[in-house]
């Protein structure tokens, strides 16, 4: 019997979003199908898929023992976050001799839907760093008899989310420093720094308002600027390696001595960047906001403001404060649609009572019992007549002021 051959080995996903990018969370189902084409007749005796997510660092260091003696020191470490397995088809038997277990698959293309379900517990964000990486992953394994294995791997990107509307990353970012230059005995004046941010969570897109005040009292002509860094950290074996990247930055006005400068809400923005990772036990994600004063031939006056990169973007009522003003907006802005600038005059009474209702509203009723008799006296025949009196003339000016327009007090000037 002539064995077929494999064309293609294809793995897809079934996405979850618009952007046909498969994209996960912690707790969702991964699901997709194994797509298999060949041409002519083949015998398989399983086809397997096998998921995997894990973090994963390494990273070597030389040693030297002595004048003459040096060594490599390898540091590794690695997480596992699931492992799944499942056979499509076929089953775990190796007996290749057996021809009761293999599976007959006729030319053509063909599809075997898969599909498992992510842990509940947090998951770390998919990531390439400098010395370690967080993957997740599906390979598909085509087992032939007396022949070798086809195998594809295929990756799928995790987000453990974080959403930057809760309060501690909606807190604002402040600090101040100061800095006084020294050249041997001679002292000049100080260089002060003031920065705050609205808020220490942003998500990529986002531009972050700076405000900061920078004073150069100094005798240098200094420059303001500001960055945002990314640091990264790797863990294994009790060491540390970390590695600083720069994501953005901007460059303010050059200030002489004697001046001052004003942020008042400078612009930085974010651009595509991975999220902070901040669950991981041997790769950390973080950010931070530099604002400083680049000073020729002297140590840069700095400040560091933490920020978090999330996934959740800000919402319109973010905050207790920005959603009551919001509202208070919006209920201010309706009122200003429905008030006209001049009340209109209500209604004529006879537009509201005809004549033949008020005739027949003021009929004598019929007594009932000694009750009803003593309504029928004076005092009855006043409430109905009262009830359909016509209103009095509607006017903007009171016909009954309390006291002359001279004798009202004056409204004091402010």
């Amino acid at each position: 019997m002539v064995l077929g051959k494999v064309k293609s080995l294809t793995i897809s996903f079934d996405c979850l979003n618009d952007s046909n990018v498969p994209v996960y969370s912690s707790g969702d189902t991964v699901s997709g199908r194994v797509n298999l084409e060949v041409t002519g007749e083949i015998r398989v005796k399983s086809l397997k898929i096998h998921a995997r997510g894990h973090a994963k660092v390494r990273w070597t260091e030389s040693r030297n023992a002595g004048s003459n003696t040096a060594y490599t020191q390898n540091y590794t470490e690695e997480v596992e976050y699931f492992n799944h397995k499942d056979i499509l088809i076929g089953h775990e038997r190796d007996d290749d001799n057996s021809e009761e277990v293999f599976n007959t698959i006729h030319s053509g293309r063909h599809e075997y839907a898969f599909s498992f379900e992510l842990p509940q517990t947090p998951l770390a964000t998919s990531f390439e760093g400098r010395h370690g990486s967080v993957r997740y992953w599906v390979k598909a394994e085509l087992h032939r008899p007396w022949l070798l294995p086809v195998k594809l791997k295929k990756e799928f990107t995790v987000f453990e989310h974080i959403d930057i509307n809760t309060p501690s990353l909606l807190s604002p970012q402040a600090g101040t420093k100061e800095k006084t230059l020294c050249c041997w005995f001679c002292t000049s004046g100080p260089i002060s720094l003031s920065a705050k941010i609205e808020r220490k969570g942003y998500t990529p897109g986002e531009s972050i308002q700076i405000f900061a005040e920078i004073e150069n009292c100094s005798s240098r002509m200094v420059v303001p600027k500001a960055a945002i860094y990314q640091t990264q950290a790797f863990y294994a074996k009790g060491k540390m390696k970390e590695v600083k990247q720069l994501v953005a930055n901007l460059r303010g006005e050059s200030l002489s001595s004697g001046k001052t400068d004003t942020w008042n809400g400078k612009l930085l923005k974010i651009p595509p960047v991975s999220p902070s990772i901040l669950d991981c036990s041997i790769i950390r994600v973080e950010y931070s906001l530099m604002v400083y004063v680049d000073i020729p031939g002297a140590m840069d006056l700095f400040l560091n403001l933490p920020l978090v990169i999330g996934t959740i973007p800000l919402h319109p009522f973010g905050s207790r404060t920005s959603s009551v003003s919001s509202q208070c907006s919006m209920n201010m802005n309706w009122l200003g649609l429905s008030l006209r600038e001049r009340p209109e005059a209500p209604p004529s009474y006879a537009e509201v009572v005809t004549e033949e209702q008020r005739r027949n509203n003021l009929a004598p009723v019929s007594a009932c019992d000694d009750f009803e008799r003593a309504l029928q006296g004076p005092l009855f025949a006043y409430i109905q007549e009262f009830r359909f009196l016509p209103p009095p003339l509607y006017s903007e000016i009171d016909p009954n002021p309390d006291q002359s327009a001279d004798d009202r007090p004056s409204c004091p000037s402010r």
